[in-house]
C-alpha cells in the first residue's frame, strides 16, 4: 500500500500553508524517549496546563514529541511528515505518568485511525502506560467534489462544505 512502511503510514502536512512556513528550525516538540523524559517535561508544566491535553506527534523515527496544547502539530513535527498526531493527556497512577486520554485530532495532518499503531509503539518504547486505543478517534475525509477536508461525525459521510458524499476509505493524502 502506498504511503505505508513497516513503521506505519506516513502523514504529510495538509493544513494551511502559512502555518508550515512559520515553522522555525530547531523548535520541534520535546522528544520523549522514556518515562523519565516525560516526568521531567511534565514536572516543568503549570498545574492548569497539566489539566488539558497536549499536542503530540510521532516522528518518522517512531518517537513521541510533545508540545503545549495550543501549539501547531506541524511546529511540533518541525515541519516534517509524521506517523501520528493528535492530543494526549496524562495522569499520575501508582507514582508514574500514564496516558489518560489520547486522540488523533490534528487538522494539520488528519491522521488515519491506523496511526494508533505508531502511537502505541512510541508509548510502549518509552515505557508509558496507555489505553488500548484512541480514547477519542476522529475520522477525516477529503471531499472528491470540493477537495475540502472534513471530519465525519456520527458516521455521516457527507461533506459539510458542499453536501457531497464522502468516500468510505481514508483519502486525505490524495
Amino acid at each position: 500500500m502506498a504511503g505505508v512502511s513497516a513503521a506505519g503510514r506516513r502523514h504529510r502536512y495538509v493544513g494551511p500553508a502559512e502555518l508550515l512556513t512559520a515553522v522555525r528550525p530547531g523548535a520541534e516538540g520535546r522528544v520523549v524517549r522514556s518515562a523519565a523524559d516525560l516526568d521531567a517535561w511534565l514536572t516543568g508544566r503549570e498545574k492548569a496546563e497539566l489539566a488539558e491535553p497536549f499536542t503530540f506527534v510521532i516522528g518518522l523515527d517512531g518517537l513521541l514529541r510533545l508540545a503545549p496544547r495550543r501549539s501547531e502539530h506541524v511546529a511540533c513535527a518541525g515541519g516534517g511528515d509524521v506517523l501520528g498526531a493528535g492530543e494526549i493527556g496524562f495522569e499520575r497512577a501508582a507514582g508514574s505518568w500514564v496516558v489518560a486520554e489520547v486522540s488523533n485530532q490534528s487538522t494539520g495532518y488528519c491522521p488515519h485511525l491506523d496511526s494508533w499503531d505508531a502511537v502505541a509503539h512510541a508509548l510502549d518504547l518509552a515505557g508509558i502506560g496507555r489505553p488500548a486505543g484512541f480514547t477519542h478517534a476522529v475520522v477525516f475525509r477529503r471531499c472528491a467534489a470540493c477537495r475540502e477536508i472534513g471530519i465525519v461525525r456520527e458516521g455521516d459521510f457527507v461533506c459539510v462544505f458542499c453536501g457531497s458524499d464522502l468516500p468510505a476509505e481514508w483519502n486525505v493524502a490524495a
